[in-house]
């Protein structure tokens, strides 16, 4: 049980009461590039200044690992490393380099945390709020993915309380150097991390933009089944339990295509939970795959009874992706699955109209994917509750955004307004929601909270709302951080 959460009522009191202390269209779009006059002055503001590189060099346990080209003018790009305890209880013990980018625009723009929760892409790439605010970025690689893992790793240290406490020495350590406002974002498990990481250290930033973060209640949460029956017509959802009792019900016909195609597309191999287990995970989590990723207009897609054997496993590609249960990807997801397992929780599978071709029923759980033996690590119940308590009645500055399709936003979080805390949905939207998706009042509403946030001036959220009208035709990749496990683990 985790080190911090192993007393909860002692933490719900700290939390209570501690936690409370805490707590024009003529315009030219900014967005895209700053003009030929911007960056000369900001090159000569640069060049008044102490180099930012020599900066990041004296901050004690910080490594510039690499200066890469810059990714638009008046942009540097660095590749970083910090050191930090593997136990933050015990700092004189094992120690690791944690893996960090830094996109820099000048010391004076806000400055934007972006927690990854999972591994790090070191590619120069920019978040939504970067993009909107025009702001620098620190992205921060999550402990025990990547190379920012402990050696030896001791999986107790892997906890929302240990990762939060890593991005507050990060936070402490680069703030000297960033004395504008900060704001912390991340895409799905990122957002979730953005989440704990304010509610342990509500002061480390000014304000936080999570997307489509969701709060699960244990391993198995039998919301989001509900959820997923509410979408579409009952004719696409009746199309998508056939599909899956197809795929079954013939492993004859479709396990050794599954695992042939796998190893021929993406050199998968299913060693760990075995082919057969692998193909009914696959299938079971086709159904919540569909709507986090796809939408209605696949519906008429869905290979019906009787369809040849091919068409099953390529649709199930194409929805699930035959990777997503294959060893090295359970290698590499594997930090996800055990916080899944121990504290963040995760959804159940709809399992009744498989009856008679199921050979694992309740069987498909974050433990079961994590590839070491899971019995010293128990599920804490109170983890997750505490949190969402503390965001729904003390998270400030919070701006949340959910797809309405997406089945993780089963489990939103609720947020008040009286905190200048919001939640907003786009519509139709999947897992892949943003500000730039949001109706037009609701999207005014967060650009201009997002802008005072971040203390720039009153006439830059025509500036934003331009930019976010752009965002699609920039040059440069805008993300909100969320990971497509579909297609395997990201690669720098």
């Amino acid at each position: 049980m985790s080190r911090f959460f192993g007393r909860p009522a002692v933490l719900a009191c700290a939390l209570a009461l501690g936690l409370q202390a805490c707590g024009g269209s003529e315009l030219p779009p900014e967005s895209i590039a700053p003009s030929a006059t911007e960056v000369h002055a900001q090159s000569l503001t640069q060049d008044a200044a102490p180099d930012i590189l020599a900066q990041l060099q004296a901050i004690p346990g910080l490594t510039v690992v690499q200066e890469r080209p810059a990714p638009a003018p008046g942009v540097r790009f660095f590749v970083l490393s910090y050191d930090q305890p593997a136990d933050h209880l015990r700092p004189n013990g094992t120690r690791f380099q944690q893996r960090l980018t830094l996109r820099y625009r000048s010391a004076e723009a806000p400055m934007v945390l972006a927690t990854t929760g999972y591994g790090l892409n070191t590619s120069s790439g920019q978040t939504e709020p970067t993009y909107l605010v025009q702001g620098n970025q620190l992205q921060v690689e999550h402990r025990f993915f990547g190379p920012s893992i402990p050696q030896p790793a001791d999986w107790r240290l892997l906890s929302i309380e240990q990762a939060a406490t890593d991005h507050h020495r990060i936070v402490q350590a680069l703030k000297p150097l960033f004395p504008g406002k900060w704001i912390s974002t991340g895409g799905s498990k990122g957002g979730m991390t953005s989440l704990y990481h304010r509610t342990l250290f509500p002061r480390d930033v000014d304000a936080t933009v999570a997307y489509v973060a969701p709060n699960s209640y244990g391993t198995q949460d039998p919301r989001y089944v509900r959820f997923l029956n509410k979408l579409g017509t009952p004719e696409c959802r009746e199309n998508i339990r056939a599909f899956q009792r197809e795929v079954l019900a013939r492993r004859a016909e479709t396990e050794p295509l599954f695992q042939a195609a796998g190893a021929a597309s993406y050199g998968s191999t299913y060693d760990f939970l075995g082919v057969d287990k692998a193909l009914e995970f696959s299938a079971l989590e086709f159904a919540f795959a569909f709507w986090q990723y796809g939408d209605a207009s696949l519906c008429d897609s869905i290979p019906l009874p009787g369809a040849p054997a091919e068409a099953l496993v390529g649709f199930l590609d194409q929805v699930v992706g035959l990777s997503y249960m294959s060893d090295g990807d359970l290698d590499y997801y594997a930090p996800y699955d055990f916080q899944a397992a121990t504290q963040l929780g995760s959804y159940a599978s709809e399992e009744a109209h498989l009856r008679g071709v199921q050979r694992y029923p309740r069987g498909y759980d974050p433990r079961a994917l994590v590839p070491f033996d899971m019995r010293p690590y128990p599920f804490n119940p109170f983890a997750m509750p505490l949190v969402e308590g503390w965001v729904k009645a003390f998270g400030e500055r919070i701006l949340l955004v959910y797809g309405e399709n997406d089945p993780w936003s089963t489990g939103a979080f609720s947020v008040s307004a009286r905190n200048d805390s919001y939640r907003f949905y786009e519509p139709g939207g999947n897992h892949g929601a943003r500000i730039t998706g949001l109706p037009e009042a609701d999207q005014a509403v967060a650009l201009e909270r997002l802008r005072t946030w971040a203390g720039l001036p009153a006439e830059s959220t025509a500036a934003m709302s331009l930019r976010a009208k752009s965002a699609k035709t920039s040059p440069e990749p805008i993300t909100t951080g969320v990971v497509d496990r579909r297609r395997g683990p990201p690669r720098d």
